[in-house]
């Protein structure tokens, strides 16, 4: 989904359970892009335009991977584990990690919309003072709101490669040598077979 080289990926999705099992939610996600110079981030509903990419074939892209996100959750809950409501994946410096959280977003005190530049705040380092004077004062009260309130956050971080590459290598060792192992023998087998067929020769 991203047709160039990347430096990190930052992707927010939310899930929420509505009446007669119907849900909603959303999911974007912004990634930097690789170079020496340091870039800003790219929104993923920018690329299409960016890139002169058909955007109904890529919106469908962006659909099929927030399906995944909903299956993720389906699974954690067949699993027993609680049901979170936002996640915000994260991939830089090799790793792998995924922050579950679990607030009421049908009752939160701010929409989508100041939620989305909240996770901007924090995530992609975007200042508060570079919003407009509405939204700064809507986010500057929301935050002060939430000092000292205790929220449930479940935090999964894993190293991307390394251990996988590890493990192919002590595989392959192991089935190098015991491929030599097999040669070694068959050679044997060789060489007797041959001597014996040299001796049958000679008498």
């Amino acid at each position: 989904m991203i047709p160039e080289k990347w430096e990190s990926i930052y992707l927010y999705a939310s899930v929420i359970d509505q009446n007669k099992d119907l849900q909603s939610g959303e999911m974007f996600f912004y990634y930097y892009p690789k170079g020496v110079l340091k870039k800003n981030p790219v929104n993923v509903y920018e690329i299409p335009n960016r890139f002169n990419i058909d955007e109904d074939a890529y919106v469908k892209l962006v659909k099929d991977l927030y399906n995944k996100i909903k299956e993720l959750r389906n699974e954690i809950v067949s699993l027993g584990e609680p049901k979170w409501s936002n996640l915000t994946i994260s991939i830089e410096n090799s790793t792998f990690k995924v922050q579950y959280e679990y607030e009421d977003l049908t009752t939160s005190e701010i929409n989508n919309y100041y939620r989305h530049l909240l996770w901007r705040c924090k995530y992609l380092n975007i200042p508060l003072s570079s919003y407009n004077k509405k939204d700064k004062a809507v986010l500057a009260r929301y935050i002060e709101k939430q000092k000292g309130v205790k929220r449930t956050v479940n935090v999964h971080t894993q190293g991307i490669y390394k251990e996988h590459y590890k493990n192919i290598i002590d595989y392959e060792k192991e089935d190098t040598t015991r491929d030599i192992e097999l040669k070694s023998e068959n050679d044997k087998d060789k060489e007797e077979k041959i001597k014996s067929q040299i001796l049958n020769l000679k008498n």
